[in-house]
């Protein structure tokens, strides 16, 4: 019966059709739809976070400048992040709202919520300059890497529970006013129950008197209210803040579920990255290469494939081998793109291609497109996970992006690189086994949206050759624009020799003026040919907009 109902519902019966860039727009204004302008976010109560959906509005922000689109990811984030779904004392966020103010959350936490949030925060933090957002990337993976890291191997844990028995309710996370003034000065437990909203009746239905922390007012207003300078505001609501932190480490502790799931840690590895790059944080870039060094080593065989799990929490439950699905080598080719995007090594690149080649060895439907969920049969036995044996095509976000859509961005993304057709042709037809209802999906479609976006625009790639204080300039410019189809890249003079360089650009690049003398410059590629090289950083910001926001920027090859 529950395999059935599965089978029906995702059947595409009647909903392929040829794919149209016009299915970004129909996405995008069916999240727009869904905004709650008061509060932030998209909908009513239960609120989730929805961050492919916010991803989607701040590349289409990037592209037009749409001040309405700038608005509802910056007001549903800064809502998120004043929350009580935010951690207000260890950073990371909570698993979803049960209010429509974001105030009361389900207090557990998953690394793959707190992966695709920080995402945003640093795309925000790009598209828009604040400092805000930044602060709030940086608190994420403070919280990851105290809580969900594992600091000698490499990797990260699944996630933490909301409670620490059957009797608690969020009481590890919440505070009463009695225990505020327990571990604080009279002064700052004035200042965190002003700031925090922290009462004799709370928010806690179990408990009356229990708060859950989030930010009711804002230091300035503190300040004014209570007649006090605004440093010092400031400095009593930090001293408080670490006060009640060390207070809170105390209590019986909820568990930390140190399971290591392939597809789940290379999310995390991909975040890190991009916020490692945007943020110049070279500890969490180490960790996070370290991390798809792990997961590579003990996770990948050309033979065998990806498993799905490299750990358990549970040690005795080691020996278990699950084979990987659609989800894990999806998102474990991205990570190494993006390990190769991040450190020009060529042999991340490699991982990424031969992972995503059996990706379609394993997965990928011949006859109607798209790819299956789990693995094809082997040896006349189906390689299941768990009691379903329904073989589906996960189109719709649920809470993870969409294994198929991540998948045509994997192959997009590879086509970019090497100019191989199949790559394209796979691309699109995984596309186009949804094509007729995308529309129809709206905010649970959001990573289809984007996966329209690679399919539909050139695969940009900005590559900075040289190792100078320009060079540094010329890097830095171009990842300040968070489009989701632009790769930026960074080469010593070198370097910049065939045998380092993915097929499409090992034709191109080399040759080009300027290239060739050692100089350092800029070029912009699109569509397998790269305008001349660019030395000067407003000129890569003149031309990085025109690539993104002009279907027609293309110029054939440049050479010496």
């Amino acid at each position: 019966m529950v395999e059935s109902a599965l089978s029906h519902s995702e059947s595409f019966a009647g909903s392929s059709g040829e794919f149209s860039a016009g299915v970004i727009d129909a996405i995008a204004k069916s999240i727009l739809g869904m905004f709650d302008p008061s509060n932030g976010g998209f909908g009513n109560a239960p609120k989730f976070p929805h961050p492919a959906a916010l991803d989607l509005l701040i590349d289409q922000y990037a592209r037009s400048g749409d001040e309405h689109l700038r608005n509802v990811f910056v007001t549903t984030l800064e809502k998120m992040a004043r929350g009580g779904v935010y951690d207000q004392l260890a950073g990371g966020f909570h698993r979803y709202s049960v209010d429509e103010r974001w105030v009361v959350p389900h207090f557990e936490k998953m690394c793959y919520d707190n992966s695709e949030l920080l995402k945003n925060y640093v795309h925000a933090h790009q598209a828009t300059g604040s400092e805000f957002f930044a602060d709030v990337a940086r608190d994420i993976i403070r919280w990851m890497d105290e809580w969900l890291s594992d600091r000698e191997q490499g990797g990260f844990y699944a996630s933490q529970d909301a409670d620490y028995s059957m009797d608690d309710d969020g009481d590890y996370f919440t505070w009463t006013l009695e225990e505020t003034r327990a571990v604080l000065t009279e002064e700052e437990a004035r200042v965190a129950s002003l700031h925090f909203d922290i009462k004799e009746i709370g928010e806690m239905h179990h408990n009356p008197a229990k708060n859950v922390l989030y930010v009711r007012a804002p230091v300035e207003e503190i300040a004014k209210r209570l007649s006090m300078p605004l440093e010092r505001v400031e400095t009593l609501l930090r001293s408080a803040k670490e006060k009640m932190y060390a207070a809170r480490l105390k209590r019986p502790t909820p568990y930390v579920d140190k399971t290591v799931y392939v597809g789940w840690n290379a999310m995390c590895v991909s975040a890190y990255l991009q916020a490692a790059r945007a943020l110049k944080l070279d500890t969490a870039q180490h960790f996070a290469l370290r991390s798809l060094d792990r997961l590579l080593a003990e996770g990948w065989s050309a033979e065998n494939g990806l498993v799905h799990v490299i750990a358990y929490s549970d040690p005795a439950a080691q020996s278990r081998r699950v084979a990987g699905l659609l989800d894990d080598y999806a998102f474990t080719a991205i990570a190494c793109l993006d390990a190769y995007e991040t450190t020009s090594d060529l042999s991340y690149f490699n991982f990424a291609r031969r992972i995503a080649d059996a990706m379609v060895d394993r997965f990928f439907d011949p006859v109607s497109g798209g790819f299956f969920d789990t693995e094809k049969r082997v040896g006349g036995e189906q390689k299941f996970l768990g009691v379903l044996g329904t073989r589906r095509k996960p189109f719709q976000d649920s809470p993870t992006p969409a294994g198929n859509s991540v998948a045509a961005i994997v192959l997009q993304r590879l086509y970019g690189y090497t100019n191989e057709q199949s790559y394209r042709d796979k691309a699109e037809q995984t596309m186009e086994v949804l094509a007729g209802l995308a529309g129809q999906y709206g905010i649970f479609a959001a990573t289809y949206g984007i996966a329209a976006i690679y399919v539909s625009q050139a695969h940009i790639q900005v590559v900075i050759v040289g190792e100078d204080e320009l060079a540094d300039q010329l890097y830095s410019t171009a990842g300040t624009i968070p489009a989701l189809n632009q790769a930026v890249l960074k080469f010593a003079s070198n370097k910049v020799v065939p045998q380092y360089l993915p097929a499409a650009l090992a034709t191109t690049i080399p040759a080009l003026p300027g290239v060739k003398e050692g100089k350092t410059v800029a070029v912009i590629c699109s569509d397998f040919s790269c305008r001349p090289p660019i030395s000067g950083v407003e000129q890569l910001k003149r031309d990085l907009h025109l690539a993104l926001c002009r279907p027609d920027y293309h110029a054939p090859v440049k050479k010496g």
